[in-house]
């Protein structure tokens, strides 16, 4: 695997440690039980998704990313401080999470088109239908409240 492709994997990996760390810390924040279950199994999702990368990575002999970047951390913190202040939180975390979710497709779908047909590739498209159906969760709770 060359540089390009490790290291966009690497990114991806991290952005989507980054993505369930913050739908953990938005079930664990959210007053309503049944939008905490949800949450709680997006985050399960995504760690499937990321357990998967992290083994393709490691069967072509590369460290795979096991945490967040720095800049990614202070983002959750940042985020996790701006909802606490806004009332009906469990709507803005909603919000939140489906930008979050929604970037994070993108991301997904950009690396595959600027990869080469490979492990790799094969192992993103893999992950699609997973990230999508989350996307769509995000997306369609984002609609029931006004997003």
């Amino acid at each position: 695997m060359s540089l390009e492709p490790r290291h966009l994997c690497n990114d991806l990996i991290r952005r989507s440690i980054e993505l369930c760390a913050l739908y953990r810390h938005a079930a664990a924040q959210v007053s309503e039980p049944g939008l905490r279950t949800v949450l709680d199994e997006e985050a399960q999702s995504l760690t499937e998704v990321i357990a998967e990368l992290q083994a393709q990575m490691r069967s072509n002999a590369n460290a795979p990313a096991t945490r967040s970047g720095m800049i990614g951390a202070a983002r959750q913190r940042l985020d996790a401080w701006l909802v606490r202040g806004i009332p009906r939180s469990d709507d803005a975390w909603i919000r939140l999470l489906a930008h979050h979710e929604q970037s994070l497709l993108r991301a997904f779908e950009r690396v595959l088109t600027r990869v080469a047909p490979g492990d790799v590739t094969t192992a993103l498209h893999r992950q699609l239908p997973r990230l999508r159906s989350i996307h769509l969760d995000m997306h369609s709770l984002a609609k029931a409240v006004g997003h």
